[in-house]
Parts: structure tokens; sequence; C-alpha cells
């Protein structure tokens, strides 16, 4: 079982905005086609995604530059595996990325009739991943609240 998926590609022209650089909509393919890979790897299932969350671009992409896309578990429920995905560029001339975009993703695993089925338990065994399932565990709960709040409005 992985729990990490890295996807490298270098950015092309169709993926260009009016200004000249990476379209979010391509950012945001690119994460959900990672985060996708990653949950059914994990999962051995066909996955639907359930919710992205607090997708923050923290600076742009560069046509031409070398992007990665790293998808992670962080948290698994008994059929929900949330994923990590953090999208870094570098210019083709340096070998240091930089952080582009972060995003939570949370995936459900499937069976053929579209039925939840379980997933296997991720466990946090590093420092660090014990501290990205307490971050995991605290958006769960801050979604509630926003469900809460945006029920009204449904």
């Amino acid at each position: 079982m992985n729990q990490k998926t890295i996807f490298q590609f270098i950015s092309e022209p169709a993926d260009v905005n009016y200004g000249g650089n990476v379209h979010g909509g391509s950012v945001m393919k690119w994460i959900d086609q990672a985060g996708y890979a990653c949950a059914s790897s994990w999962s051995s299932s066909y996955c639907v995604t359930v919710y992205v969350g607090g997708i923050r671009f923290y600076s742009p992409i560069k046509i031409g530059h070398i992007v990665k896309v790293e998808a992670q578990v962080i948290y698994t429920g008994s059929t929900s595996m949330h994923i990590a995905i953090n999208v870094f560029s570098r210019n083709i001339k340096r070998q240091e990325f930089e952080k582009k975009t972060h995003c939570i993703i949370v995936f459900v695993a499937v069976d053929d009739e579209g039925a939840p089925v379980k997933v296997p338990k991720f466990n946090a065994a590093t420092d660090d991943e014990k501290q990205m399932e307490q971050y995991a565990i605290k958006l769960m709960d801050l979604r509630k609240q926003i469900e809460t709040e945006m029920q009204p409005f449904l």
C-alpha cells in the first residue's frame, strides 16, 4: 500500500490563462488526478471525490516550469480517505521547487454499484504523519461547523 503519489511534468502553453500563467483550473485538475491516483492506490478501489477544501494558491506557476504534485494519505475513516495535496514548481534552470498550492481532498472508495466500501486504516507512524493526521481531524471539525452555517442557504 502506497500512501504517497508524486506526479511530475512540464506545464504547457495549453495550460495558460489570460495573465500568462498556468490557469487555476488546470492546477485543480492536476490536484484531482493526483488525489484520485493516491486514493485509488491506497484503497484498491474506484474512488469518488466528496470534498475539496481550503485550496490555497500561494503564487502562480509559469508556463514551461516543471510541476510536481504530491498527494499523500493523512487520515482514513471507514470508507473515506483524506489526501493532502501540495503543488510545487521550478524553473527548468533551477533545482529547488517552490510550493505553489495546497489543499485537502476527501475521497470515498466505492464498489461497481457506487456503494461505499471499507478502506485500509492509515496508521500515522512518524511525528510528521501524526501532525498531518491531527490536521485532518481539525479540518473535519471545521467542516461540520461550516456545513451548519451553510444549511439555511442549501
